[in-house]
Order: structure tokens, then C-alpha cells, then sequence
């Protein structure tokens, strides 16, 4: 018997709040197995990204079939991407592995407003990987610009916004509402041809860093673990909002600290004879 596993495609944040570093400490906290594949290195921290360092696209393409030929992966959760030649080597590697399940958050500005994503790789994402995404998780500000305009401002228009996406290639679509700024935070899911309300809380807390990575991959968390889509976006935002809730408690750095991954464990470290 083996654990669920998922592999993570995505940059490294040398602050450890979002990127891989999250991906992985949200796989762990939900019981899967994390791997991953290093796209770009980033100097960041909670308050600002200073220097970015892409990782050569055929090593991005070795390093997705070294763990493919050897480990079974479950789900696969892809993050940032910031250049063309990255986009076409995941793809064509995804193409090739085929697995089971691609959510894709489809990251360009990190928390700070530091751009993450190369102006002229939008379009490679869109003809590249939104076709092989079960899912893809877009705030409103990302689906603006894989559309081509304006972010909307009114609930009411991301049913819209949402099919638009789905016309583009995505299988589903998971439009996050967290910038629409109002007291709650709501989630819009377009599953087949249905759409979804996700109602939630909005956390008073600055300490948002890697939101969207997290969320993601714990999206593709449950997936690994064999819930169906639905569920798993579910579970995947309750897991979330908790570990907004306790972010406070971590007191990491001076800007946007991270969430706090391990909300539901560390408690019970108290418990713990070693």
C-alpha cells in the first residue's frame, strides 16, 4: 500500500511562503506525497521578489521525467511559468506523461505586485496548457488578462467570465472572487456546464502570501487522495481558510507573511512523545 502523490511544477520563493516551498508544505499537511520540478528561482521575501532566475527549459523537461519514470503521480499542480520556452517544454512533458489530473494556477503577480509572468508567455499558456488543465484557478485579475480585458468588479459577472475561460480550453474552472473586496469571499466553480458558489469568509489578516498556491495544491491534495473535483475544491478552500485564521500566529517577516500550512497539526506536537 503506498501514499497518494503529487507533483508540483512550479518556481521556488526563497522565503518559503509560496511557490514550491508552499505547494510542498501544503501536500504534507493533507497526507500526500510531494514532488517537484523546479521552473525558476526567486529571491523574495514577504515584502518584495528581487531577482528571478529561469531554470533552462530542458532541465525543466529532465527533471519532469526523472520523476515520471520512476515515481506514480497522482495529481499534478502546475504554478509559475514566466517565460514561453518553459510553457512549451511542460506541456509537451504533460503530453507525454499523461496523468490523471493538471490544476493549474496560472500565477503572475506575486503578493508584493512584483510580475511574475513574461507579457508574451500569456498566449503560450492559453494555446498550450489551459487544453491539458482539468482545472485551472485564476483570481479575477489572471482571468483578465488570459481574456484580454477588464477585471470585473461584480459577482454577478463571473458566471460570465467563467464560461469564457472554459471556452478557451480549460475543462473546469475555479474563478477566484477574493479581489471583489466585499465582506465575504466567494469562489465561483464551473464544473461541466454547472456553476458552483463556494460562500466563504473574508480573514482579516495581512499575512497572505502564497493564498493561491496553497489553494491549488491542495486542490490537486485531494484529488491524489481520490476525491472528485467538486469536493476537493471544497475541502481545499475550508483547508485554507484555517490556515488564514492561524496565519497570525506564525509572525514570519514584515510584509504579506505566509499562511500557516500546519494549522491542524502543530497543536498536537504537544502530544508528541519522541
Amino acid at each position: 500500500m503506498s501514499v497518494p502523490t503529487a507533483l508540483t511544477i512550479a518556481g521556488s520563493d526563497s522565503g518559503g511562503g509560496a511557490g514550491i516551498q508552499a505547494d510542498l508544505k501544503t501536500f504534507s499537511a493533507l497526507g500526500v506525497y510531494g514532488a517537484s520540478v523546479l521552473t525558476a528561482l526567486t529571491a523574495q521575501n514577504t515584502r518584495q521578489v528581487t531577482a528571478i532566475h529561469d531554470v533552462p527549459a530542458a532541465f525543466v523537461a529532465r527533471q519532469i521525467d526523472a520523476v515520471f519514470e520512476d515515481i506514480r503521480i497522482d495529481a499534478v499542480k502546475i504554478g509559475m511559468l514566466s517565460h514561453v520556452p518553459i510553457i512549451e517544454a511542460v506541456a509537451e512533458r504533460l503530453r507525454h506523461w499523461r496523468p490523471r489530473w493538471i490544476v493549474l494556477d496560472p500565477v503572475m503577480v506575486a503578493k508584493s505586485g512584483d510580475r511574475l509572468l513574461r507579457a508574451e508567455a500569456v498566449e503560450a499558456l492559453r494555446r498550450h496548457l489551459l487544453p491539458l488543465a482539468d482545472l485551472i484557478t485564476p483570481n479575477l485579475p489572471e482571468a483578465a488578462v488570459l481574456l484580454g480585458e477588464e477585471p470585473v468588479t461584480e459577482r454577478r459577472a463571473m458566471g460570465r467570465v467563467a464560461a469564457r475561460l472554459q471556452g478557451l480550453g480549460a475543462r473546469n474552472v475555479l474563478l477566484k472572487g477574493g479581489h471583489l473586496g466585499d465582506a465575504e469571499s466567494p469562489d465561483l466553480l464551473l464544473y461541466g456546464g454547472e456553476l458552483h458558489w463556494l460562500e466563504g469568509e473574508r480573514v482579516a489578516t495581512r499575512n497572505t502570501h502564497g493564498t493561491g498556491c496553497t489553494l491549488s495544491s491542495a486542490i490537486a491534495a485531494w484529488l491524489a487522495r481520490g476525491r472528485p473535483l467538486p469536493e476537493a475544491v471544497d475541502l481545499a478552500k475550508r483547508y485554507l481558510t484555517g490556515a488564514l485564521r492561524h496565519a497570525g500566529e506564525l509572525g514570519i517577516g514584515h510584509g504579506h507573511g505566509p499562511v500557516h500550512h500546519f494549522w491542524h497539526l502543530w497543536p498536537r506536537l504537544e502530544e508528541w512523545k519522541p
